[in-house]
């Protein structure tokens, strides 16, 4: 019943976003961005355009100004300003908005990418399935790659020492949440976002997951709005 529930899940979500796609001009879009978020095929999938509405300019991939010390290469999460930013030079990266889950609200630190996987399977932790059985335990033996996957379609996996963190950067079908906070996942990414995140991380890239108080000297202050998406409260350090 499980298994029936969650596949007929995101394959309603999937109808949902094909049809939002179809019925949202996107002319409104600069060309470039429109373009970036077009509909496709990836690795025998078929990917349905983001819909103008989703990409706020929080929450379409761009070049930024970037004021934190990391060097060029390492990913920079910010669960709290739900951004994710790979840096790419001196006072610059790309920066890509992100839907934050409670598993991505539980771990701040330094980690290193031990793992890529394009359309990967998903198989729920054992603490998943300890404390939600009804759900998770029909999965125990894993969910193959596709579309209905939670994990979409591309997945960065996060080590410390050897040691999965089971912290993930990750695809997802759900278009809505990208900058929200939600229930389930880690780092979610539109689709079009994780495949282009994936093509520049190599294994071995440096991530940053930033604390509440890195996230305010170098985001300000922000708030959930009446959508659940951010309002900005105050700037840097404030």
């Amino acid at each position: 019943m499980a298994r029936r529930g969650i596949s007929l899940l995101y394959a309603t979500a999937g109808l949902l976003v094909l049809l939002l796609a179809a019925c949202v001009p996107v002319t409104n879009l600069p060309a470039d961005v429109a373009r970036r978020y077009g509909a496709g095929t990836d690795g025998g999938f078929p990917m349905a355009a983001v819909p103008a509405a989703y990409l706020t300019e929080r929450n379409r991939r761009q070049v930024v100004t970037y004021t934190g010390p990391e060097p060029a290469g390492t990913i920079v999460i910010d669960p709290y300003a739900r951004f994710l930013y790979l840096v790419t030079g001196p006072q610059r990266a790309l920066r890509y908005g992100v839907a934050v889950g409670t598993q991505g609200r539980n771990f701040s630190g330094q980690a290193v990418i031990r793992r890529k996987a394009a359309w990967p399977p998903w198989t729920p932790t054992a603490n998943m399935i300890r404390t939600n059985p009804e759900f998770y335990a029909a999965y125990a033996k894993g969910l193959p790659g596709g579309p209905p996957n939670p994990l979409g379609a591309r997945a960065l996996y996060l080590y410390q020492g050897g040691r999965d963190t089971y912290y993930r950067i990750h695809g997802t079908q759900e278009l809505t949440a990208i900058g929200k906070a939600t229930v389930a996942g880690c780092i979610r990414l539109f689709n079009q976002d994780a495949i282009d995140l994936y093509t520049r991380v190599p294994v071995g890239a440096r991530v940053k997951v930033r604390t509440p108080a890195e996230s305010r000297r170098y985001e300000g202050v922000v708030k959930d709005g009446p959508d659940g998406r951010l309002v900005q409260v105050s700037g840097p350090g404030g």
